[in-house]
């Protein structure tokens, strides 16, 4: 015997199917939707009416058929609902609030300091968030939820971040207290699993099931998609590549071992590896332009400098482009992905970065395994984390559907 629980589940699932199917082929018709699912064609024209009913999905362009049948085709309503993305980072929080296809009307980055208490940082975001929700209310769309991007390791059943070294935040309740603040659905990842999340439903990897996002900022995390879903391992802290020890004697992370990948890679690095270059004699624009400081340089200045051609900046990028290459051709071997993507901070100088990271490949990567293989910048550039955290909520909705 059929229950009304098995019931509503199969409704939901088979909602699901539809939604999903008409977000990656639209225009479409009723019958092509049918034809797509495998469902027939009376269930199918139950489940579009209540989604026309909810305006997640429209009608649009009338086609006729190859027998002369006339009949509206469908696609995802942009007016379904607005979501808000948000990225808390170790030095700035980022926030955009989208439409249901993800079209950015509002957006918003601040600086923060991460010596500031958690608290203080949150009142911020807080404060961006109410901001994003009138923006979205004003424009007369309902919405649908939140979705935050952190920098550490997540909890996903609780939503708690449990720990992010480079804030030095631990066991923070985030979706708990979000959603005691706005009373709306809260989805909660780590920021490099949240990009790569968005990069697989509107970047470069849409239709691409394994693939790698790597994002660089303070430190480097990474998303790994395997027949399109997140690797999460045993505890879903899995993915913490930017954790791999590279060089037992390197510097000090701030997850507190020495020689993470991270360290050699992540804008500081770059900076670093500069500054080294300097003292060693080798000319440069940039010192100038920081007013003869080397505290004052920063990460785009000597990457603006690399794309003008200054030695000093160019000799930094190739000596961060090779490590980052060889982590890189290591991670390939190991996952034999379709593509790479490179997101975050790094992404602003990929222009330098992805033939010194080709040419390392080519070199530590079995041959077999970088056939057909895709070396690719994000999309998004910086903004691949809250992109990635509208997508959580977008994600919810398309395969969780609550009606």
């Amino acid at each position: 015997m059929v229950t009304t629980a098995d019931q509503n589940l199969v409704r939901k699932f088979n909602t699901a199917v539809v939604l999903n199917t008409i977000r990656q082929h639209a225009p479409l018709s009723r019958a092509e939707v049918a034809k797509f699912t495998g469902l027939n064609r009376s269930t199918v024209s139950q489940i579009i009416n209540t989604l026309l009913d909810r305006k997640l999905v429209q009608e649009t362009t009338l086609q006729v058929d190859r027998i002369g049948r006339p009949g509206l085709l469908l696609e995802l309503n942009p007016s379904g609902g607005f979501a808000i993305g948000i990225e808390i980072g170790v030095n700035f929080l980022s926030l955009v609030a989208t439409d249901f296809l993800a079209n950015v009307f509002w957006r918003q980055r601040l600086k923060s300091d991460a010596r500031d208490n958690v608290d203080t940082i949150l009142e911020r975001a807080y404060e961006m968030t109410e901001i994003g929700l009138e923006k979205g209310t004003a424009a007369g769309l309902q919405p649908l939820g939140i979705g935050l991007g952190v920098p550490g390791l997540v909890d996903l059943r609780h939503g708690e971040l449990m720990f992010a070294p480079n804030l030095g935040w631990a066991h923070v309740p985030m979706a708990k207290l979000w959603s005691q603040r706005f009373d709306l659905p809260v989805f909660v990842d780590n920021e490099a699993k949240a990009a790569a999340v968005g990069e697989y439903y509107f970047g470069k990897s849409r239709g691409i099931n394994n693939f790698i996002f790597l994002n660089a900022g303070v430190g480097l995390g990474a998303g790994i998609m395997i027949d399109g879903k997140l690797f999460r391992g045993s505890h879903g802290f899995a993915s913490e590549v930017g954790h791999m020890v590279m060089d037992k004697n390197g510097d000090l992370c701030g997850c507190g071992k020495r020689g993470c990948w991270e360290t050699q890679v992540s804008p500081k690095a770059v900076i670093r590896r500069f500054q080294e270059t300097l003292k060693q004699g080798v000319p440069s624009t940039v010192l100038l332009a920081a007013d003869n400081d080397m505290d004052n340089i920063v990460f785009e200045t000597i990457a603006n400098a690399a794309l003008q051609g200054d030695n000093a900046a160019l000799i930094a990028m190739q000596e961060v482009g090779e490590q980052l290459g060889l982590g890189i051709a290591n991670l390939i071997n190991v996952f034999n992905p379709e593509m790479v993507i490179l997101g975050g901070e790094l992404n602003y100088a990929s222009e330098i970065l992805l033939p010194v990271v080709r040419q390392v490949i080519s070199r530590y990567a079995i041959n077999l395994e970088t056939q057909d293989l895709i070396i690719a910048a994000s999309a998004h550039g910086r903004d691949a984390c809250v992109m990635g955290a509208v997508a959580l909520v977008l994600d919810d909705i398309l395969h969780e559907p609550k009606f």
